[in-house]
């Protein structure tokens, strides 16, 4: 089978979906949907298509690069903006070369507002009949971007030309259902694919959630993240966070500083937790945490919401994201308005004082996540989708 993924080459979301595929056999290729040159140091066994690219040191294994090949990457960053300048559509003619070439069974649009817009422009100017086209929603791509005008038709124009939709949430398909989407449907626990229990065992600490000492916050902060407002929770229970400490991960400079001035306010200590640490660690974590809290103004099925359910720390979510989908608010978890501190404080000190109320929402979550999570049922499924999808086409575009 040959399969064009268009999906952002350097994202750990995109790596963890096409790597249950990297030992089929098939005929794979991805066409970066942000024209950077990089990608991520897991990714294998596929053919990377780049404009212009400078010396690849990340590649994986089973990688193959093509496009126009310098020597170092700030040449080829300027041959990149020199195409884009005399070419402003370039990435669209480009796509439109390689489908031409390659001539795919399936093209896969991981992610709307760059994949899904892409992939719409070029079968727009496609004369021939365009092949089977997937498509999968992250995020906020419909939840969030939805809601803007600026946005709409563009992506009425995915939803209405793809075959498949691939959704980590009902609301999801709801609302793709209302942008035009006629295709079939299939609601996935994760859209990158799941976890190795074996691997989760060995890094969830023995001892009971109520019995951890450490507190996980997700630090993303800007157009949807509201990190800040966990820290603010967070200061308001200082009085009952004695012995315990804070780690904040994904965290821009921002939190990070925020961070510091929390634990210099309220003698809590506080680990940012630094880019590039391995997911490994990061499960450990989670592992070790009696609580992990996660605020956004819009989310799909968040992957640390996820590795909360399958590491025992009690989740503490924005209401925002479709964890309500996965927990009954107030038993397995809490969900909360994103912007609120107070009420995100409420949350964190009944989690802090209950512990029969974390140590069953454990067992219950894990239990589920179990159900839903393990890889050995995922991939399988994600391997068979892909081998339905190309038996026959979900919709009659």
């Amino acid at each position: 089978m040959k399969i064009l993924i268009v999906a952002m080459s350097q994202s750990i979301h995109t790596v963890r979906w096409i790597n249950q595929m990297a030992d089929q056999g098939w005929d794979m290729h991805l066409f970066p949907s942000i024209d950077w040159g990089v990608v991520h140091p897991e990714m294998r066994n596929i053919t990377v298509h780049h404009s212009a690219y400078g010396r690849q040191t990340n590649g994986g294994l089973g990688i193959g690069f093509r496009g126009m090949p310098l020597f170092y990457e700030p040449a080829a960053d300027i041959m990149r903006r020199l195409i884009k300048k005399f070419s402003p559509d370039y990435r669209v003619l480009q796509l439109r070369r390689i489908i031409d070439k390659i001539k795919p069974d399936i093209i896969h649009s991981m992610e709307t507002q760059e994949a899904g817009y892409l992939t719409a422009e070029v079968k727009k100017l496609y004369k021939k009949p365009f092949p089977l086209w997937v498509h999968t929603i992250w995020g906020s791509d419909i939840y969030l971007f939805g809601r803007l005008s600026s946005h709409k038709e563009k992506i009425r124009s995915v939803l209405e030309s793809c075959d498949y939709l691939l959704c980590e949430c009902r609301r999801d398909i709801k609302s793709a259902r209302s942008f035009g989407f006629r295709g079939e449907a299939v609601l996935l626990p994760s859209a990158e694919g799941g976890f190795d229990f074996g691997v989760c065992a060995a890094l969830r600490s023995p001892h009971k959630t109520s019995d951890r000492r450490n507190i996980m916050l997700k630090g993303y902060q800007g157009w949807a993240g509201r990190a800040l407002v966990g820290l603010g929770a967070l200061e308001r229970c200082a009085d009952i966070l004695k012995g315990y400490e804070i780690s904040v991960f994904s965290a821009g400079s921002d939190v990070a500083i925020a961070a510091e001035l929390f634990s210099d306010a309220t003698g809590i200590p506080v680990r940012v937790i630094p880019s590039g640490t391995s997911h490994g660690e990061i499960l450990g974590l989670h592992g070790k945490s009696r609580l992990s809290i996660g605020l956004s103004i819009s989310d799909g099925v968040p992957r640390s919401f996820l590795e909360a359910l399958v590491m025992g720390a009690f989740p503490i979510q924005s209401w925002t994201a479709c964890a309500d989908e996965w927990i009954e608010h107030g038993k397995t978890g809490i969900l909360v308005p994103p912007e609120d501190p107070e009420v995100v404080a409420s949350a964190i000190r009944r989690a802090l004082t209950d512990d029969e109320l974390v140590n069953e929402a454990a067992r219950r979550n894990y239990r589920l996540a179990e159900e839903r999570l393990d890889e050995s049922i995922l991939k399988p499924k994600a391997i068979e989708f892909y081998y339905k999808a190309a038996r026959g086409r979900g919709s009659s575009h």
